[in-house]
């Protein structure tokens, strides 16, 4: 009897001690962090405001690893001393710059003078495509290229080297106009589509984009008309921080009232896709610059190219969009 109830009691103890012992089960463990996307971004900041507030949203989303800016259209060199200034005043100045091949001038850069005479400029900087193209190689399947102006450095790469493009994890690009036009913000009278600014002016490289064969993701004038109205500017730019200070000066030397924040959708759709949700369609760029769907049932020549958002949430965006510009 006695060696009987011995046993009953010792047999729980001990397999309780071999299961303390034992690992806790995969199913049981935290779940491991999710790691940083790597992304590169792609820009003609100094002409509009909106490219300063997306690089800015990028800095400030800790889901996103910036592994480099390269600068396009224009005077990119200029360009990529304004984002050595950038950098270097927000606290980062380890993120590497590099610049595109210079183009005509066909625009305003209104803030050229936050980029010159500034002690935190380099004297030159490396070749915008040589630099995408490695880190692709670096880093194959792994990187987000954020297209937020004309798309030199795109068709640059793609003539240069097609196959290496290709690895990129997906492309997300503002630009394209689907249903909706300049100045049609989905109330009023509506619009037409337009050839919109990124697109005209490079049509050659944009098309060569979307007949890549790259996952392409498109926020298209349908979803990026947002206003930062004078209550959320105010607010912004009140804050004194380091980032907060950089758009305030930026804003003022862009020179204008009521910014239309294109460019930020990128980022907020990279870190919150419900923010702009995408569809599939097949989209043809004209000679002309529009960027048009193909009706018809899909088959081998109009089988989807790219997974656009056609519709947004202002309300939703600046909810995202403001807090974190905001944080200290």
């Amino acid at each position: 009897m006695f060696s009987i109830k011995l046993s009953t009691v010792l047999i729980p103890i001990l397999l309780c001690a071999i299961l303390l012992a034992l690992p806790v089960c995969s199913a049981q463990s935290s779940p491991t962090p999710k790691l940083p996307e790597k992304v590169i971004i792609d820009t003609d900041i100094g002409d509009d405001i909106d490219d300063a507030f997306a690089v800015a949203l990028a800095l400030r989303s800790p889901e996103l690893q910036v592994l480099g800016i390269t600068t396009t259209f224009g005077d990119t060199e200029t360009r990529a001393k304004l984002l050595d200034r950038f950098l270097a005043e927000v606290g980062r100045p380890d993120i590497p710059v590099a610049a595109g091949a210079p183009s005509p001038p066909k625009s305003n850069f209104t803030q050229r003078r936050y980029a010159q005479n500034n002690h935190y400029a380099k004297s030159s900087h490396p070749d915008a495509v040589a630099f995408l193209l490695d880190q692709i190689r670096r880093n194959p399947g792994q990187i987000t290229l954020i297209a937020i102006g004309p798309l030199m450095n795109v068709g640059a790469s793609i003539d240069k080297d097609p196959a290496t493009f290709r690895k990129l994890k997906r492309v997300v690009m503002m630009g394209g106009s689907i249903k909706r036009g300049y100045g049609d913000l989905g109330f009023g009278p509506p619009a037409p589509p337009q050839p919109e600014w990124n697109i005209l002016n490079d049509v050659p490289s944009a098309q060569k984009l979307f007949a890549s064969g790259a996952p392409l993701f498109v926020m298209p004038l349908d979803a990026t008309q947002l206003k930062l109205d004078e209550v959320k500017r105010m607010f912004l730019f009140s804050q004194s921080t380091p980032i907060t200070d950089a758009l305030t000066l930026l804003y003022h030397q862009w020179g204008q009232e009521t910014p239309t924040l294109f460019d930020p959708m990128t980022i907020a759709f990279l870190v919150n896709s419900t923010l702009c949700p995408v569809q599939p369609m097949h989209i043809r760029v004209d000679e002309k610059g529009f960027t048009r769907p193909d009706p018809g049932p899909p088959d081998a020549l109009n089988a989807p190219n790219a997974q656009v958002c056609l519709d947004s949430n202002p309300d939703a965006f600046f909810r995202f969009l403001v807090p974190r510009l905001a944080a200290p």
